[in-house]
């Protein structure tokens, strides 16, 4: 729900009630999506945006570990989309994943599409978004996945829960927006807002102000379920006058910590316990953009409030200490502090021994486009790689056996080795374009680097992962060295998740066992890139039993 204030035990057992089917085990949970244009009001004036029932944020599906979900999506816009569930895994069955010209044909305008997919051994909060375009800029949600019935938290049991989407807003049309950038060759314009809950907040520069508002009592446990919606700006997150404490990352729980602050980048999400036992008042919800190197961001604060029961709109908010948008010390503190819970109950099973490394170079370049603004236009790649979409979608090629949309001879590390964060700034060298995906056996351990590179501009990449969780088992600044690194690996309690920052000018390790067929798509979550081609998919071919095998296509897939 967004813009009004919760009596928030009572709204939570409500929303339970209505929308839990009652089962011992598991429960068939339907909804219904309308994707629609609706004029909505923000920042002083209305336009037209791509909704979802009329939604901004869109509706919140709510689950239980071991539930079937279908949600039966029908496209009113006039643009094609398809909605990716972000972070559910998707267990043999691709065709639920969304990304469009990857598991599906988008769903054409006036058009329906089914989508029918089982939550297993998750739970946690998640999130659904257009997977297509730009649009997830309006076309987001919420995901809540709770534990089986009687089984509880591994920490303190909160006494209501309240969801937060941090997102960005462009007065104008985002596609329109995107399709003149793409024709100029330059980077689209910034966001003019970021939101809480699809609202800027107080402080935005306009007379007539959004404002997202929670009610709290005193002296309760609050836990709030913080998504990531943005499309080019990382986040930080804190509330005035009081801590946090995280107990959630990605729908993982995580070894519990203290904090006055957050950052989330796109695509994340994270759980936090705030206890209300300040002096009551109003307190604001401060989010703001993080970026380490000089390249222009949306330097707007959201904010939200925070206001105990029986205080009055008149008193003043308190206001956060806020974070500088560069607070690098900030940033490795918190992402050292975050490991798994590594619990008899929810183990950390890390891959000890791996069946295939692979070395992956991320980063931006520039390629000649002669009707382009300067003659260039920004391009993204992976080992030189620059991602192009297909016409057919690559899992229905796959399954169908249809040839020539791609190959299977993704490089497993680049083609040229240079110093990787140390080389000149516009240097060239000769990105290839294609549709290369990454060949991997079946249950395959697999540790991926990701290594930023310099070769346009540095900076930090968030990269998401379809179909798996993976564990960050080391990063560090600079060039990873295969001989001296891997022996500062944690292997242990490495946190576990979707979606990594791979920090500015340096690298990132995963792992992760490749027990899930299909074609699984990997890419920065920052939109722009995503749109400049900065992603690969994975191919992971089927088990040799039929239960580790893609599931057949449903017979509503959409055609392209």
């Amino acid at each position: 729900m967004v813009g009004c204030c919760f009596s928030c035990s009572l709204w939570f057992l409500l929303c339970l009630a209505a929308l839990f089917i009652v089962s011992s085990e598991s429960a068939l949970n339907r909804y219904q999506f309308d994707v629609q244009v609706k004029n909505v009001s923000r920042l002083c004036h209305a336009k037209p945006i791509v909704t979802v029932n009329g939604r901004f944020p869109g509706p919140t599906i709510y689950a239980r570990e071991g539930d079937r979900v279908v949600v039966n999506v029908t496209n009113y816009a006039q643009y094609n989309l398809s909605i990716h569930w972000h972070g559910l895994k998707q267990f043999r069955n691709g065709w639920a994943d969304g990304p469009a010209y990857i598991t599906q044909c988008p769903i054409q305008s006036g058009r329906s599409y089914v989508y029918d997919f089982n939550v297993t051994d998750q739970r946690g909060t998640l999130w659904w978004h257009a997977h297509i375009l730009w649009l997830r800029a309006t076309v987001h949600g919420a995901i809540v996945v709770m534990p089986k019935r009687g089984v509880p938290y591994p920490f303190p049991q909160p006494d209501a829960e309240l969801n937060i989407v941090l997102g960005e807003w462009w007065h104008k049309d985002v596609e329109v927006i995107e399709s003149q950038a793409n024709s100029l060759g330059v980077p689209p314009s910034l966001s003019d807002a970021h939101t809480i809950n699809g609202k800027p907040g107080p402080l935005f520069p306009c007379s007539e102000k959004h404002t997202y508002a929670m009610e709290v009592e005193s002296n309760k446990t609050y836990m709030l379920r913080i998504i990531s919606a943005a499309l080019n700006d990382q986040l930080f997150f804190n509330i005035a006058g009081h801590n946090m404490t995280v107990v959630e990352i990605d729908a993982v729980y995580c070894r519990p910590f203290s904090t006055h602050a957050l950052l989330l980048a796109p695509g994340q999400t994270t759980n936090v316990l705030v206890r209300t036992n300040q002096v009551p008042g109003r307190y604001f919800v401060a989010a703001k953009p993080f970026m380490d190197v000089p390249i222009p961001v949306d330097n707007k604060t959201a904010t939200g409030i925070l206001q105990y029961k029986g205080v009055p709109n008149s008193v003043v908010p308190s206001m956060p200490p806020l974070l500088s948008k560069n607070d690098v010390g900030f940033v490795k503190s918190f992402n050292d502090k975050l490991r798994s819970l590594n619990s008899p109950q929810f183990p950390a099973n890390v891959p000890l021994q791996i069946d295939r490394h692979l070395f992956f170079t991320v980063g931006l370049g520039r390629d000649p486009c002669p009707t382009c603004l300067n003659g260039t236009r920004f391009i993204g790649a992976i080992n030189n790689i620059t991602f192009t979409l297909p016409t057919v979608a690559l899992l229905q090629a796959h399954y169908s056996r249809i040839s020539g949309v791609f190959t299977r001879d993704f490089p497993d590390r680049p083609p040229t080795v240079f110093n990787f964060t140390g080389a000149p700034l516009k240097a060239n060298l000769g990105t290839k374009v294609g549709t290369r995906l990454s060949w991997i056996p079946f249950n395959s351990t697999v540790e991926l680097v990701l290594q930023g590179t310099n070769l346009v501009g540095v900076e930090s990449h968030p990269f998401h992962l379809h179909g798996y969780n993976f564990f960050i088992v080391g990063r560090g600044i600079g060039n990873f060295d295969p001989d001296k690194d891997p022996a500062s690996f944690n292997l242990i309690d490495p946190p576990e998740r979707n979606t990594i920052a791979v920090p500015t000018g340096g690298w990132t390790a995963i792992r992760f066992r490749a027990n899930n067929p299909g074609v699984w798509f990997m890419h920065c979550h920052l939109e722009v890139h995503t749109t400049w081609g900065l992603s690969t998919a994975f191919l992971v071919e089927n088990g040799d039993r039929p239960e580790d095998s893609l599931l057949p296509p449903p017979m509503d897939l959409p055609p392209c």
